[in-house]
């Protein structure tokens, strides 16, 4: 494999690399200059008899496929014709940074992964903090999105990953640098119970009721968690999701106790400002991408803009 830049990869020593079944391997460290904000190319190379069992499925951002061969040294675009937009093989980058150098992590769902943002724009909520930040001055502090497009509090899914609330200590916790996380999450769960069941794979599996009290205590150990870590965490409001009456009470109920508790260490308003003034239960017009769930572009600019910067900086500071 080869980094942008031409880096080799390698792993352990060794340029090829074998990975068990629900396993993960980091590679060698690797000497290159980055710069911030600047696009970067892993290239990889995969035997024939390699096939793709996990993947991130919403990236919103472009993946190249070569023809048949080794192209991993290939720097031009003449090779890679094949294109998808889902990350697959590399799960992260990690930069290793000065010493004084801190991560925000942003977790939760498809709203945290960026869905129906821009492909290729970086439009995602976290990428415009991340933005927010460096502006203000603040260039030693990363965001990093754990967004997973229908990942649930409580559940886990055949599709969409393992529960937040089990994936937060490997996710969140155990990743250098984090000293803060922003929570979004929960209306996957209050909308699985009600998708009809499907035969074969069926990724809303299982379509679990809950109530606010169940998500108000998977909060409350996602919490107890980060508190035991000395990470700050920040709960987010859920997001207006044109919702029938009784999953509607679910969240408002919910993000009643999130603003009210001083359970979190702070609150960011997603709901507030995405809502409809005249209709609370949906998003604005402006901000909504056109399925009444989704932000767009604008609505995600928003959101960014609703994160307490200073707060969130202070937190990270201690």
């Amino acid at each position: 494999a080869s980094a942008s830049g031409g880096a080799r990869v390698t792993f352990n020593g060794k340029s090829a690399v074998s990975v068990p079944p629900g396993r993960e391997l980091d590679s060698d460290p690797i000497a290159m200059d980055i710069n911030e904000g600047a696009p970067y190319a892993i290239s990889a190379f995969m035997r024939p008899e390699q096939r793709i069992a996990a993947w991130h499925r919403v990236a919103n951002q472009l993946s190249y496929v070569s023809g048949p061969g080794n192209h991993t040294a290939d720097s031009g675009a003449e090779a890679f014709r094949g294109r998808f937009t889902q990350y697959v093989w590399t799960t992260a980058l990690s930069v290793d940074a000065a010493p004084e150098a801190t991560a925000i992590a942003a977790i939760g769902d498809s709203i945290t992964d960026g869905m129906r943002s821009s492909l290729n724009q970086n439009r995602r909520w976290p990428d415009v903090l991340a933005r927010r930040l460096a502006a203000s001055g603040n260039g030693s502090t990363a965001v990093v999105n754990l967004g997973i497009s229908g990942n649930r509090l409580l559940n886990d899914s055949p599709c969409y990953g393992d529960a937040l609330m089990t994936r937060f200590g490997r996710d969140v916790l155990e990743r250098p640098g984090v000293k803060a996380v922003v929570v979004l999450i929960g209306i996957n769960d209050i909308n699985f119970a009600a998708m009809p069941a499907r035969s074969g794979l069926d990724c809303d599996y299982p379509h679990a009721s809950v109530t606010a009290a169940d998500l108000i205590a998977g909060y409350q150990r996602v919490i107890a968690a980060a508190r035991h870590a000395g990470v700050k965490v920040f709960g987010g409001t859920l997001t207006p999701a044109s919702l029938p009456p009784q999953r509607e009470n679910i969240r408002l109920a919910v993000n009643e106790w999130i603003r009210s508790s001083h359970a979190f260490d702070g609150v960011v308003d997603f709901d507030a400002a995405l809502r409809d003034p005249a209709q609370p239960d949906r998003l604005q017009g402006k901000f909504d991408s056109g399925d009444h769930i989704h932000p767009g572009d604008a609505g995600y600019a928003a959101m960014a803009g609703a994160v307490p910067v200073e707060a969130l900086l202070n937190s990270v500071r201690r």
